[in-house]
């Protein structure tokens, strides 16, 4: 069972960076990170609806599976299965 701790562990690092990366790639309201990180191609995207909802849905479903393998690996360690 610990090589399952450590897979899920490692999976739950991996969802974490996308997760921040996708989280600063969104549009800001006003000056912040995401203008400072190509402010120019975030403007182009972010004019077309398209770029910008499939950025919300990735977003959504990146931070859902992160949260179910979280809860996953307390609901293991709290029963002593790992």
């Amino acid at each position: 069972m610990t090589a399952l701790k450590i897979v899920l562990d490692v999976i739950v690092v991996i969802l974490s960076a996308l997760l921040t990366l996708l989280i600063l790639m969104h549009k800001g309201k006003g000056g912040g990170l995401s203008d400072m990180f190509g402010g120019g191609l975030t403007q182009n995207a972010g004019t077309s609806g398209v770029a910008e909802k499939n950025l919300n849905r990735w977003t959504v479903i990146i931070a859902l599976l992160w949260v179910a393998i979280i809860i996953a690996l307390g609901l293991l360690t709290k029963f002593d299965l790992i």
